[in-house]
C-alpha cells in the first residue's frame, strides 16, 4: 500500500493566536491518526512561480489514514480554533 502525503500552504497567516490554537490541537490529533510531520515552515529556496510561503508536509501510512484523521473529531476541533486565522490549501497525495 502506498503512503500518503498531507501538503499544506499557507497563503496567508490573518491571526498568529488562532493559528497557534489549532497548532496545540491539530500536533495531537494527527499523531494519533499516525502522520509523522517530515517538514513545516518556510521553504529554503523557490523556483519556477514558487512562493516563500509556510508548507507543512505529513506523511501517513495509506491514503484512508489521511483521510480518516482529517476527519476526526480531534481534528475537525482544530479546524474549528483555526476558524478564518489562516488561508490554507491542503491537498491528501498518494506517494509512488
Amino acid at each position: 500500500m502506498a503512503k500518503a502525503y498531507w501538503v499544506s500552504a499557507y497563503r496567508a497567516v490573518k491571526d498568529a493566536d488562532k493559528l497557534a490554537a489549532y497548532a496545540k490541537l491539530a500536533g495531537p490529533a494527527i499523531a494519533a491518526g499516525g502522520g509523522r510531520f517530515l517538514a513545516r515552515g518556510l521553504p529554503a529556496k523557490t523556483y519556477e512561480y514558487g512562493l516563500a510561503e509556510r508548507t507543512v508536509l505529513i506523511e501517513f501510512d495509506s491514503v484512508a489514514q489521511a483521510t480518516a484523521t482529517h476527519d476526526s473529531a480531534d481534528y475537525q476541533a482544530a479546524l474549528v480554533a483555526l476558524g478564518d486565522g489562516a488561508e490554507r490549501d491542503l491537498r491528501i497525495i498518494e506517494g509512488t
